[in-house]
């Protein structure tokens, strides 16, 4: 028979509301617009497949560039540069397969927005979707902070910040918030949100902006900001692979704090709290 415990742990579960509608909406317009953004974007960038910095395109010397190119054998493969390394990545990028053959492009087929080559299509997409993200997310801005939404997403508490560190140490083993701490945004997705809110999607708008021709014929400063027409292109291309990651950790942490939870907060606003009980085993047990 085994010892008899010292305490007794019971787990209730308790609603609370979460998303209000406009967050709710702002956060899934977003997520198409972005991966509307990415596609046509990804169809843009491979009319040139190339990075620089400055005002001038600098051909004999990119940043980055992803191509393509034939090894001493005449085998053609996919190859990216980057400050001078060459990496082999046929298949991928550089060289891929489109209809069953294949095919001299920076980014594959299926990853852009038409799959086939269309400068012209890639960009109408492009711009259309980016008015609709830049008017979601000032809706979503004047939203959280006239209700105080923003400020309770964003914006870490003074025992948050205290307790950075065990807030990394809770990520890193996979232990979330229970209880009444649970009703609240942790210290690190309020960091992080900081971040992607008011840093790196202003980032994409602004560069972004500042590639447009006509933004360019009102507003040229925009350009000296960024160090130029290339610097803003370099820097728009970091900022969006920064957003790509920012949004892969964010699908896996969902997935592992409870999918079903956060799905049906992020549908419905409702979100399930799990509260732990302790208390002593009673008498004769």
């Amino acid at each position: 028979m085994p010892a008899p415990t010292d305490v007794d742990e019971t787990v209730r579960q308790r609603w609370t509301f979460r998303h209000p509608l406009v967050i709710r909406l702002a956060h899934w317009i977003n997520v198409v617009c972005l991966a509307v953004l990415l596609m046509s974007g990804l169809q843009i960038f491979n009319a040139h497949p190339a990075l620089y910095w400055g005002s001038k395109s600098t051909f004999d010397t990119p940043a980055l560039a992803i191509t393509d190119d034939q090894t001493a054998d005449g085998v053609s493969r996919g190859i990216v540069q980057i400050a001078g390394y060459t990496f082999d990545t046929t298949g991928w990028l550089g060289l891929s397969n489109y209809q069953g053959e294949a095919v001299a492009r920076a980014f594959p087929a299926w990853s852009t927005l038409p799959a086939s080559q269309n400068l012209a299509t890639g960009r109408r997409w492009h711009f259309l979707f980016a008015w609709a993200f830049v008017i979601n997310g000032l809706i979503y801005l004047l939203y959280g902070i006239g209700s105080g939404q923003l400020r309770r997403r964003i914006i870490p508490d003074g025992d948050q910040i205290k307790g950075f560190w065990a807030s990394v140490r809770e990520h890193l083993t996979l232990h979330f918030p229970k209880g009444e701490e649970a009703r609240r945004y942790n210290v690190l997705q309020k960091l992080t949100y900081l971040v992607v809110v008011l840093g790196l999607l202003p980032l994409m708008v602004f560069t972004g902006l500042g590639m447009s021709p006509g933004v360019n014929a009102v507003a040229p400063f925009l350009l000296d900001v960024f160090g130029g027409r290339q610097s803003a292109r370099t820097i728009h291309f970091i900022v969006v692979n920064l957003l790509i990651l920012f949004v892969i950790v964010h699908v896996l942490l969902v997935l592992v704090s409870g999918v079903w939870n956060n799905m049906r907060s992020m549908l419905t606003g409702w979100y399930t709290i799990e509260d732990e009980t302790t208390r002593k085993p009673e008498a004769g047990r």
